[in-house]
């Protein structure tokens, strides 16, 4: 059964839920909306509906889209680190890597997507770098070059060839894609909901005080029930695949979300852009992302197309 269409009403009828409560239920009170929660929940609407349009239209349209969040979180990541001026002359090769490596994923080349940026760019980065001339803070260059490459564009590309794989259910790769992007997206909302509604316990007040275990605990809960109902309908994982990834993926998308924190607060700023009305820019949005898009794929290629390819 492909169900797609019963998964994405199900998204509908949450955001139709939380417009209610952001907006239709303060104005019922006579009372003004609240902004940011307001702000978020229209800027849902917007990536929602963005997100949703690329997956029905075409697997090139996804592939693109998916390249498209890999260009504007690396232009984010690229506008706030240290740079020198020598390093702008380096930049259209940061840049081009972006459509070489989705390249590699939509003609189905998995031996090239996988080591085209931990290899070949990881080599050839600190050689351009160093026909520069420029030495001083050499290794701080090179090394956030290819950190933001393998945050934005390697791990992000996870996403985008999920979309490639051999179909194993009715939903095929969109499935695969709609399961990953769910589960993430809804186990930051409910971290979010849960911790302010009882979070008491931070859990690494220094880098994120926001985050504390009633809510992470929370988000692992919701998480994982919703896994375990949508798993079947989009996925060909069994059971204990489905509460394995319930699990997991919320504990990884909590290491990404305050890894990029501390990467912030390193660099003295909130949020990577106000591109995103109340969700700051590309790279607030996909931080949980950076981290669960390649655990998730890995997971789906060896535990459940591994037995498939013998």
């Amino acid at each position: 059964m492909n169900g797609v269409p019963l998964v994405l009403g199900g998204v509908l009828t949450l955001l139709v839920i939380a417009t209610l409560i952001s907006e239709g239920l303060p104005r019922w009170k006579g009372t003004a909306p609240k902004t940011e929660l307001a702000q978020r929940v229209r800027a849902w609407w917007v990536m929602a509906g963005l997100f949703v349009l690329a997956l029905l239209l075409d697997r090139r349209v996804s592939i693109a889209f998916v390249m498209l969040l890999s260009y504007l979180a690396l232009k984010e990541y690229l506008s706030l680190i240290p740079q020198r001026r020598a390093d702008r002359r380096v930049l259209l090769w940061v840049y081009l890597t972006i459509p070489l490596q989705y390249l590699w994923v939509y003609t189905g080349r998995y031996g090239m997507f996988i080591i085209f940026v931990p290899v070949y760019v990881f080599l050839f980065l600190p050689f351009r770098l160093m026909l520069t001339g420029v030495t001083p803070h050499f290794l701080r260059a090179s090394a956030t070059l290819h950190w933001g490459l393998m945050l934005t564009v390697f791990a992000l590309g996870h996403l985008a060839y999920l979309l490639v794989l051999p179909p194993l259910h009715p939903a095929g790769g969109v499935g695969l894609l709609l399961y990953v992007v769910i589960v993430t997206q809804l186990n930051d909302v409910a971290q979010y909901v849960t911790g302010k509604a009882f979070g008491r316990r931070r859990i690494v007040p220094q880098v994120s005080p926001g985050k504390t275990w009633e809510g992470f605990l929370g988000g692992l809960g919701v998480t994982l029930a919703v896994s375990l109902l949508i798993a079947p309908l989009l996925t060909p994982l069994h059971l204990w695949e489905a509460a394995t990834l319930g699990l997991l993926l919320p504990a990884v998308g909590f290491v990404g979300d305050v890894t990029l924190s501390a990467v912030k607060r390193d660099l003295g700023v909130k949020d990577a852009s106000s591109l995103i009305p109340g969700h700051g820019g590309i790279l607030d949005r996909v931080d949980s992302l950076t981290f669960t898009a390649p655990v998730f794929f890995h997971f789906i290629y060896y535990f459940v197309y591994g037995p498939v390819r013998g």
